[in-house]
């Protein structure tokens, strides 16, 4: 993904506006975005700035403080900046935590490990001045949001960092040990591996019809295969539709090798792209530095990479070429401890 595909995403998976350095934080632990440059945080929030200063209203993000961004298609007011009041609730949101960082934060300095109520996870949140919200209803919030990224933990076939134990009561997963959480973290790992094995020993025609599938299945309409004859380099085309208004013309090759995709390859991709068209790399490898560089060059159409690690997570959470099974399991609790 490019830098404001990554932002977007972000923003969408959040619900709510966060500080850049938070927005940066996620994107490069989810494999959303990937740079090279030392300052990660100030590149992200210099391409924003750029972009709602060049298109305005028409920008799909909009500045709801200093540092804070949001999406336009929530209808939020945009930053005041002689406000008083609006600088005064900046500086604290400068402060604040994600609600699931909070909430990480909150039952690791409980000290004895043992699952809190979402709700006394919120109150001691904001008693801390971890979290800063406008909302009603912070607690739904919090508890939104910790399921939304243990469901996308599991879909993805990776261990959440919470675990939710039922009846509003939620902890760490790190609290479980190396038990069945574990061995399914590693037997995921282990099947997402082979998963990218297989990937070169398929059809080439096989290997861009499970591409385009994948495409479809993270959001892109119109996906169709290029013909071999005709496909100037490119394998597959698309448009990506970020919250039913945006609406991107992306160009797609993919690339089944074993060896890191490098800038050249990069250059040629924009050479190959047509009108109002932006580019995505796909491999089963990775890219060097000089591929990402070339990839983020402000001054040239946006290039998306996503290397073999995203690939196969993404095609676990969608499940293509994998198969889910699901199991009940019953564990022991200790009667005077159940939770109220």
């Amino acid at each position: 993904m490019t830098c404001k595909e990554a932002v977007r995403k972000v923003l969408e998976d959040a619900g709510e506006p966060l500080h850049y350095t938070e927005i940066t934080g996620r994107a490069l632990k989810q494999g959303l975005w990937q740079t090279r440059g030392k300052t990660p945080e100030a590149t992200l929030n210099a391409q924003l700035a750029v972009d709602i200063k060049r298109n305005g209203a028409v920008s799909p993000f909009v500045r709801t403080a200093p540092g804070i961004f949001g999406l336009r298609v929530w209808g939020i007011a945009e930053h005041e900046p002689h406000s008083a009041a609006r600088k005064a609730e900046a500086q604290q949101r400068e402060k604040a935590h994600s609600f699931t960082d909070a909430a990480e934060l909150v039952l690791r300095e409980a000290g004895d490990k043992k699952p809190l109520h979402y709700r006394s996870i919120t109150e001691q949140a904001l008693e801390r001045r971890l979290i800063s919200t406008s909302g009603r209803t912070p607690w739904n919030t919090m508890y939104a949001q910790i399921f939304h990224e243990i469901k996308r933990a599991k879909a993805r076939g990776e261990q959440p960092r919470f675990v939710n134990h039922g009846r509003g009561y939620i902890g760490l997963s790190e609290w479980m040990g190396r038990g069945l959480a574990f061995e399914i973290q590693q037997h995921n790992r282990r099947i997402r591996d082979n998963l990218r094995k297989q990937l070169h020993t398929i059809d080439p025609d096989e290997f861009e019809q499970l591409v385009s599938q994948l495409l479809a299945a993270i959001g892109f309409e119109n996906v169709e295969v290029t013909p071999r004859s005709k496909d100037a380099g490119i394998d597959v085309r698309g448009v990506l539709v970020t919250g039913d208004v945006v609406r991107t013309r992306m160009a797609v090759q993919v690339k089944r090798w074993k060896q890191n995709v490098r800038a050249p390859l990069v250059q040629q991709m924009r050479g190959s792209l047509g009108a109002h068209e932006q580019g995505l790399i796909i491999t089963t490898s990775d890219f060097s530095s000089g591929a990402k560089d070339e990839a983020e060059r402000p001054d040239a159409t946006p290039v998306a990479l996503m290397n073999g690690e995203q690939l196969v997570t993404l095609m676990a959470e969608h499940e293509i070429g994998v198969t889910r099974s699901t199991h009940e399991i019953l564990e022991l609790s200790e009667l005077d401890e159940v939770p109220e």
